[in-house]
């Protein structure tokens, strides 16, 4: 996360400061995962999917709601659940329910490259990248804190990517012969 601080131009007679922030996320709802840019810029959202971005204003309602408004449309928004990168959470929508998973790649990294959750969901993420040359666990093995789960390659040197806990694999996000780029999510353990 990156922030700016802007001040108005020579017009302004203000001396206000406005802090940018900018974020690139990868973004998973359901089965629908993208890695998603932001700005913000106070109550401003500039959201970029792909080619297409999106403004939104945000204004906090009651009851821990949210209103956001895109245009002519306005939604009516609940976040329910703690924001950590790779911890999931829900948002309902009007009478629709998501829950969203948002993973900043860049804690990941930081995070040690095996990027365990504390009591949670541990990601194996790629500390580079690479290519995956074998899988050595499957959806739904048991596995042991040290069991090797994925096999990359990166410079002509293959590393195992281990199981950072106890538990069972719940998700190979790859498959051999992927080419993978630093942070990205391999398995996830359980």
């Amino acid at each position: 996360m990156e922030a700016d601080r802007s001040r108005g131009g020579p017009e302004s007679h203000t001396e206000r400061a406005t802090t940018v922030c900018r974020m690139k996320l990868h973004a998973a709802i359901a089965d629908y995962e993208r890695d998603v840019n932001l700005r913000i810029e106070g109550s401003r959202v500039f959201a970029e999917l792909g080619n297409q971005i999106y403004e939104l204003t945000i204004q906090r309602a009651d009851n821990g709601r949210l209103l956001l408004s895109s245009e002519s449309e306005v939604f009516d928004c609940r976040v329910d659940g703690e924001f950590r990168s790779g911890a999931p959470f829900d948002v309902s929508v009007g009478a629709n329910r998501y829950s969203v998973v948002l993973i900043d790649p860049k804690r990941l990294r930081s995070a040690a490259a095996v990027g365990a959750q504390a009591g949670g969901a541990a990601r194996l993420t790629a500390p580079m990248p690479g290519k995956v040359v074998r899988i050595l666990a499957e959806i739904g093995a048991e596995v042991v804190a040290g069991d090797g789960v994925i096999v990359v390659e990166a410079m002509k040197m293959q590393n195992e990517m281990k199981s950072p806990k106890a538990g069972k694999v719940v998700a190979i996000n790859v498959a051999v012969g992927a080419t993978v780029n630093g942070g990205d999510v391999l398995a996830v353990i359980e």
